[in-house]
């Protein structure tokens, strides 16, 4: 007996096609292709697709006459229909291009941010030297592109890499801020192609003057410190709250930028000379923008190739999840987010996480070559493993945290408050060991990249949990606590030349070890105190109503869930 009649393209194919059992076989493959799409399991797709042709085993007997019964042109109509169903946005959802849009801008906002850092050891120093050990093989079989060297100071050198921050932290809470107001798309978009543009140029600003590479790489802060907290608001209004830790997992995607920035660059100035660099990374940032401007918007509602499903499920689940979360306010209220606890709880536990981040990535490697005569920026390997580790800990402590928010089994508060408590805490742990133990050079390496990899869970922790308390103004929280953070690398590198100038030794640098320890424990400490994962009143103008002090909810019914575990148990996938 033929299966109920479906709408849409199945309804098109039910007049053409004579065979009911061809019939039902093409309702069920249309039918699969998008229920399992939606729900975002790969796996299901190759297997509800096999099911429905039979199987690899029965594939050889359907033959061509099956479908004799559709005339060449409706045919030709037919086919054109279902494949134009099965276009770019059926296999990637619009979702799922914002997600990979994300990931590869924060990748490349870190190489925009960090290919100075590289460039200027080859732009100050002899032709002799090679930025890394991974380029090393290539230049002993190239000469050296000769170029053009600074006579710049020690001093001057150290102030154009601290111009980068003049402007970035001046854009933070305004980014976030404005981000809310005017969408993420211009201002992320925006802040990267300008960056772009500006790196291309970098070369041309060092011939001119010292004054103009300074004067650029502010700008250049500038224009990226607003990128950052601009992307909290959009995920506001994409991503449904229980799938939230994932999405800002992709933030940490910065550390995949980091880790292939190092060799690649290294590779450039070996071969083609230190200003490839700054034409390399602008140019493929310039491309992104292009791309990002094309395929992403603020919104589903504002998205014109979204399909209507897609548009309804999000819409939907975020509503669901967030209980409606009420009309948002025409100002930020202020006040109430500056007397706020849960606020401070997130600006506090990241300034103090960013704090050790930049101490363990910009300071620490100072201390391996001074004290224990390993320079672990030769090494490009060990130089990588910090941010590749940090970022594989994001994306399976997010995925862990979402799955346990979901099912139920630990609430949005315990959640936060857990993962926090392993990721800022840990190094602190960490840190002791270093100070007792620390004279020994594998186990000093060891320790860095260990407390880097912990680090990373902190997007299923603090760092999502703006969009806990107030989705309506998940950017401007971010843009203070990344203001505040801002500071760490100034403050860590005053402390270090501070405490180590007369005398750079194990003794001096334990001091400087028990300050990482008293500070990872202080964030981790102030969080498990006030951190929560309630909505706050301020969300909303019906801030007194009976939303206040909840949870967001699970995005899906007990029943649901249900149905998803069979599904994944009848497919192996459980």
């Amino acid at each position: 007996m033929s299966k109920p009649a479906h709408h849409g393209e199945a309804s098109m194919l039910r007049t053409q096609v004579h065979s009911r059992s061809e019939r039902s076989r093409f309702e069920n493959f249309h039918r699969n292709i998008s229920c399992v799409l939606k729900s975002e399991h790969p796996c299901l797709i190759i297997q509800k697709v096999i099911a429905d042709t039979g199987g690899p085993k029965k594939r050889n007997n359907i033959k061509p006459e099956a479908c004799n019964g559709i005339g060449n042109i409706a045919k030709m109509e037919s086919v054109a229909s279902l494949l134009s169903s099965a276009n770019l946005q059926d296999l990637l959802t619009c979702r799922q291009i914002l997600n990979a849009m994300v990931i590869l801008g924060f990748m490349f906002n870190y190489m925009l941010r960090v290919n100075l850092t590289i460039a200027i050891v080859d732009m100050i120093e002899s032709n002799a030297s090679i930025a890394t050990n991974s380029s090393k093989s290539t230049a002993s079989a190239k000469q050296r592109v000769e170029e053009t060297r600074f006579d710049w100071t020690t001093e001057q050198k150290n102030d154009i890499l601290g111009s980068f921050f003049w402007g970035y932290v001046l854009t933070e809470l305004p980014g976030g801020r404005l981000a809310e107001i005017v969408g993420a798309k211009r201002i992320f978009g925006g802040g990267m192609l300008a960056a772009s543009i500006l790196t291309v140029l970098t070369p041309a600003a060092c011939y001119s003057h010292y004054y103009v590479i300074l004067i650029l790489r502010a700008v250049l802060g500038f224009c990226l410190g607003a990128t950052w907290p601009a992307i909290l608001p959009m995920a506001a209004k994409w991503i449904p709250p229980m799938e939230r830790s994932k999405f800002i997992a992709n933030m940490m995607a910065s550390g995949l930028g980091a880790a292939l920035t190092l060799p690649v660059c290294g590779y450039l100035i070996s071969t083609l000379g230190w200003a490839s660099v700054f034409y390399a990374t602008g140019v493929v940032g310039v491309a992104w923008s292009v791309l990002w401007f094309a395929l992403v918007f603020d919104s589903p509602a504002q998205h014109p190739r979204i399909s209507e499903e897609e548009r309804r499920d999000i819409e939907e689940r975020i509503a669901e999840g967030e209980g409606g979360k009420g009309a948002k306010p025409d100002r930020v209220p202020w006040v109430k987010i500056l007397t706020s606890l849960p606020v401070w709880a997130i600006v506090v536990t990241h300034g103090c996480s960013v704090f050790g981040y930049f101490t363990v990535v910009n300071q620490l490697p100072t201390y391996m070559k001074d004290v224990l005569h390993f320079n672990i920026k030769s090494n490009g390997l060990l130089s990588s493993l910090p941010y590749l580790g940090k970022y594989m800990m994001a994306v399976m402590a997010s995925w862990l945290a979402d799955k346990l928010r979901k099912s139920g089994k630990l609430s949005t508060t315990a959640t936060r408050k857990t993962f926090t408590t392993f990721a800022v805490f840990t190094p602190a742990l960490l840190m002791v060991v270093q100070a007792v133990w620390g004279i020994s050079a594998p186990l000093s390496v060891s320790v860095f990249t260990a407390s880097l990899f912990f680090n990373g869970a902190v997007t299923a922790g603090y760092l999502a949990n703006g969009l806990d308390i107030a989705p309506n103004f998940s950017g401007t929280i971010f843009g203070m606590a990344n203001t505040l953070s801002s500071f760490g690398g100034w403050l860590s590198t005053k402390i270090v030349a501070i405490l180590t100038k007369e005398n750079s030794t194990f003794e001096t640098w334990r001091y400087i070890f028990w300050i990482l320890v008293f500070t990872y424990a202080f964030g981790a400490v102030f969080y498990l105190v006030f951190g929560t994962g309630k909505l706050q009143k301020f969300n909303s103008v019906q801030g007194g109503d009976a939303r206040d002090g909840k949870e967001l909810q699970p995005l899906k019914s007990p029943a649901e869930l249900d149905k998803e575990k069979e599904i994944e148990r009848e497919y192996g996938l459980a």
